[in-house]
């Protein structure tokens, strides 16, 4: 049986957004961090947690280079980093055993095939595009589209800020998987231009950024004399970092060792 002691953090990506609201959002009374990496070279390296304002701990900012000894102590990783950090990472955290909170994207097909094959297995984690509650609904929603008639076309809109480098986010590819699983889609066209009439085999993916907006995604089913719009909108990164501290604690309650989703933490899976 779990105790009631608090939680030890280790959280990857700590000089990025995410990575630094999840320490400013932790919860004193259920979260301890006890780990800060940030990529080496980063100017936050040897900076205190408190210096940054991200909290009152003194814990300074490490490289990579000490995630093994930062996870001997502590009970959790949370990562929020880049595809290619998080693939250099994953031994270190597989070697270490710790339960692994994912929030990268950007992950190519194949690298993405990569992580869940040397994670299963090994250690419990959960590993998902989008961690709020009304994404997670939204994935739902995406999954039940396959009830409407083939007379619909499908599309997706996300918004994001203009420092995301990925495009699409995410949580589009996410909506696109499900939507082409459901729907029978075998092409993706990502904006169009020109002479270009959309084809039924075709789902559209577009994507726009601009200033400090968190996130927004809409689905799209345009029907022949109707059209149904299913959206979710962010207004706070605190909605992210609440759902990866949801999915810490349910992993430290013990799990079995695979790759999960939050619609597991939410119970939306059996």
């Amino acid at each position: 049986m779990v105790d009631t002691k608090r939680i030890r953090l280790c959280v990857v990506g700590a000089s990025g957004r995410m990575g630094g609201t999840i320490i400013r959002d932790a919860p004193s009374e259920s979260f301890e961090i006890t780990g800060a990496v940030a990529a080496a070279g980063e100017p936050v390296i040897g900076r205190s947690l408190r210096e940054l304002g991200l909290s009152q701990s003194e814990l300074r900012v490490q490289s990579p280079q000490s995630l093994a000894q930062l996870l001997s102590q502590s009970d959790v990783c949370v990562s929020f980093t880049t595809a290619e950090a998080e693939l250099t990472n994953l031994p270190t955290v597989v070697a270490a055993g710790r339960p692994l909170v994912i929030g990268t994207t950007g992950f190519t097909e194949a690298q993405a095939d990569s992580v869940v094959s040397s994670l299963t297995g090994k250690i419990s984690t959960v590993m998902t595009s989008n961690f709020s509650v009304g994404a997670n609904m939204l994935f739902a929603v995406a999954s039940s589209l396959k009830n409407l008639p083939a007379g619909f076309d499908i599309s997706i809109l996300e918004t994001h800020h203009s420092g995301k480098a990925d495009a699409p986010s995410g949580t589009a590819k996410t909506l696109a998987s499900i939507i082409t699983r459901e729907r029978g889609y075998s092409k993706t066209v990502n904006g169009r231009s020109g002479m270009s009439r959309r084809a039924p085999d075709e789902l559209e993916v577009v994507s726009l950024r601009g200033g400090g907006m968190p996130g927004e995604h809409i689905i799209f089913a345009f029907g022949p004399n109707e059209t149904l719009r299913f959206g979710h909108e962010v207004f706070s990164r605190s909605t992210f970092s609440q759902g990866a501290l949801l999915a810490a604690k349910w992993l430290y309650s013990g799990r079995e060792p695979k790759v999960y989703s939050m619609l597991d933490v939410l119970g939306f899976r059996t």
